[in-house]
């Protein structure tokens, strides 16, 4: 690195040889000033013989480059090749002395001081699981948004706070967590009954417990809460919806179609027809496609699907946020199905939570399932029993979560 050229000190005011009258300053001279005089890099030069004394000046922070460069020229010297002889014409020709290829420099394996302070705390990553790009295979596919799609999830997460719900049954006098389960249980039937899609389900939930935390109701209109929030959430989310007649139809006649549609409309006016939030639906296609990105197999997102929806069912899973609902429900799966690691890099940086911030709602989640079979509420079980979905609910429980 090549040193500050050094400025010699000119005294302000000097004469100027070379005749009276107005001078013209040179610039070298008219830019000094006198408060200069302290900045450490200009420095006073010595005048010998009226030639200025040839000084090198370094800060002392430079005193290790220097040592560098002296140390790296003996090494230097040693790498030139003495002249070669070439025979020409039967002559001998000599070449001049040609350096040879600069040897490997050592590599200073010394971590700096910052990784050395993070290493300490535990704050380096010292796994070698990569984190796999899941978005690659749908480079091309324009309705998979990878331009934008971590952007999206940035702003779920965000949104999820501002919309989670929060603990509601106190407020309710005449109903308890027994009949929002029942209701749900109820809820799940109906959606496969109409052969709706996935995320009609979660949606109708989140519209149920929103609204039940804004408005008291009696029992006897908890069903028609429900079937008025799954009219609202196939209209928002199927191509196909089913009519009111059939909603009349399924709930055996106990309510009309006026009923309904009055319902309707209070939770659409207690909602101020805001349908657009982050349901667990979401995160959990994001986390399912991260756990799938080195282990193509069915089963883990069938399992994480099941293990969501008896989640909702219980009103004490409405403590934790949709995304961790969502990671919980992956990572219940992965520990049933033994897939080693439980959790990985890549479902670390894609969910945003850690193995341990997961691992109560995941011990919650292995507790419904491993008592799915003796509970009366069948609706969650009878489904994932099916070979369609791969009778995931067949599977002993995950032992290391019940038992750890």
């Amino acid at each position: 690195m090549a040193s500050k050229p050094v400025v010699t000190q000119q005294v302000r005011g000097a004469a100027i040889a070379g005749g009276g009258g107005k001078q013209k300053i040179p610039l070298g001279i008219r830019n000094n000033r006198k408060a200069l005089e302290d900045i450490g890099n200009l420095v006073t030069v010595p005048v010998i013989d009226g030639k200025p004394k040839q000084e090198f000046s370094r800060p002392l922070t430079r005193s290790f480059c220097a040592q560098l460069l002296a140390n790296a020229q003996p090494d230097a010297a040693e790498n030139i090749k003495k002249p070669a002889a070439k025979v020409v014409n039967g002559a001998v020709e000599k070449k001049g002395a040609v350096p040879a290829k600069p040897a490997r420099k050592k590599v200073n394996t010394k971590p700096k001081p910052d990784i050395a302070r993070e290493a300490a705390c535990g704050l380096v990553n010292k796994s070698s699981d990569p984190i796999i790009n899941i978005d690659t295979a749908d480079v091309d596919n324009h309705l998979a948004m990878v331009d934008y799609v971590e952007d999206l999830y940035k702003f779920y997460k965000l949104e999820e706070n501002s919309s989670h719900i929060q603990d509601y049954m106190g407020m309710q006098p005449d109903i308890n967590e027994k009949m929002r389960a029942i209701i749900v249980d109820w809820l799940i039937e109906v959606h496969c009954k109409f052969e709706l899609r996935p995320e009609t389900l979660y949606l109708t939930i989140n519209t149920v417990d929103r609204f039940l935390s804004k408005k008291v109701i009696p029992r006897r209109e908890l069903q028609l809460v429900g079937i008025g929030a799954m009219l609202i959430a196939s209209k928002y989310e199927e191509l196909w919806a089913p009519e009111v007649a059939d909603f009349v139809s399924i709930s055996d006649m106990a309510y009309t179609g006026e009923q309904i549609l009055a319902m309707e409309k209070a939770i659409l006016g207690k909602l101020e027809w805001n349908l657009t939030v982050p349901t667990p639906y979401v995160f959990l296609v994001r986390f399912i496609k991260a756990a799938m990105a080195d282990q193509k197999e069915i089963q883990i997102e069938n399992l994480a699907f099941f293990m969501a929806e008896i989640g909702l069912m219980n009103y004490v899973a409405i403590m934790y946020c949709p995304s961790m609902l969502a990671a919980s429900a992956v990572y219940a799966a992965r520990c049933t199905l033994n897939k080693s690691p439980f959790w990985n890099e890549t479902l670390k940086f894609h969910s945003g939570f850690s193995e341990t911030q997961l691992m109560d709602c995941a011990k919650l989640l292995a507790k419904f399932h491993s008592v799915a079979l003796e509970s009366k509420l069948k609706g969650a079980y009878k489904k994932y029993s099916n070979p369609d979905y791969g009778a995931v609910a067949l599977l002993p429980p995950a032992k290391i979560l019940l038992t750890g």
